[in-house]
């Protein structure tokens, strides 16, 4: 597990501060808060007092609604705090097809997950002081980002970083690997693969990358503090991926695909051709997708389950039921389907 870092420590204080004031209806003392975050317990009075104000500028600095409020009408001495709900939440919001396609594709980075941990922690000791609660006003997410290339992360943090990478790569066709050393300039999706774009130190040139040809562990070096090494001011990576692999790899086949109504957003806005059914009848709609990656597609056709059924090609047809028979195997499940 890698260490904390006080950044995240902060993140994490101030994340569990915002939940415990948001999860009661009524002003919070600063001894209650104290005992409802985990981070201000291991604090003195002094430290406390002083990491407190600092968390409250804080807040306030990142536009959250936090309200100084007397706890007790009869006694004014002591102040309370509260996060206005009515000012912090969004209102209803309606989301036309095309929005709905964005936040499909945004799901899928991101996975829902329970509340846990420290924060977890904070919920139950103001639950057990009898703090009345609204357990519907806070939620956990936790971002992943899922690729199939092996080389993904390493090449993102370094091109993200600065710094150059290390690789064995196997060009198209080729039976060896090679050697490559390179300065990471852009990581682009195209095609429904990943590529990247970058200096290759030992030719001397910019090249090109398919993220999955990467055959090694990615190794990662500090940057050479050489001006030959960014990218031009023009560069623009779907040009030099376009470029660079135009006319190589085959045009995959067109692919036809049943979607049931309502599912597959963020899939529908990549087809070529789409045929809405009669929903009334239970006619499912028809897609047509030219030019994308035959492998994306079978996963994310499989991972659409009943909700697709592949009409066309039928090696298409056949990889996305092989790739659901293998869960169900998995699963101790088979089926002679």
């Amino acid at each position: 597990m890698p260490a904390r870092t006080p950044a995240s420590a902060k993140t994490e204080r101030l994340l569990n501060l915002v939940i415990a004031l948001l999860y009661t209806r009524q002003p919070l003392s600063k001894a209650r808060l104290r005992s409802a975050v985990p981070q201000y317990q291991s604090s003195g009075d002094e430290a406390f007092d002083r990491m407190f104000e600092r968390d409250k500028d804080e807040l306030r600095a990142l536009g959250i609604p936090l309200r100084t409020e007397v706890i007790d009408p009869f006694f004014d001495d002591e102040a309370g705090y509260r996060i206005d709900r009515r000012e912090y939440e969004l209102p209803p919001i309606d989301f036309a097809a095309d929005e709905v396609a964005v936040i499909g594709v945004a799901s899928r980075a991101w996975s829902q997950a329970s509340l846990a941990g420290p924060a977890a922690q904070a919920l139950r000791k103001l639950q057990a002081a009898g703090v009345e609660a609204d357990a519907a006003s806070v939620a956990g997410i936790e971002p992943l980002l899922h690729t199939t290339e092996p080389a993904f992360d390493a090449v993102r943090t370094a091109t993200v970083g600065g710094r150059t990478v290390r690789f064995s790569y196997r060009r198209s066709g080729a039976r060896d690997e090679e050697p490559r050393h390179v300065h990471p300039w852009a990581l682009t999706s195209w095609h429904g693969r990943w590529y990247l774009t970058g200096y290759d130190l030992d030719r001397s040139a910019p090249r090109v990358f398919r993220l999955d040809r990467v055959t090694s562990t990615v190794v990662t070096e500090r940057a050479a503090q050489d001006s030959a090494l960014l990218p031009p001011a023009d560069h623009d990576p779907h040009t030099m991926i376009t470029a660079a692999y135009s006319g190589q790899d085959p045009e995959p086949a067109p692919v036809t695909v049943q979607l049931r109504p309502g599912t597959a957003y963020s899939l529908r806005r990549r087809a070529s051709r789409l045929q809405a059914g009669s929903h009334e009848e239970g006619e499912w709609d028809t897609a047509t997708f030219t030019g994308l990656s035959h492998t994306a597609l079978v996963s994310e056709l499989a991972g659409l389950g009943p909700d697709a059924r592949v009409m066309e090609p039928a090696e298409v047809r056949q990889a996305v039921r092989s790739r659901l028979r293998a869960v169900l195997d998995g699963h101790g499940q088979g089926s002679s389907w």
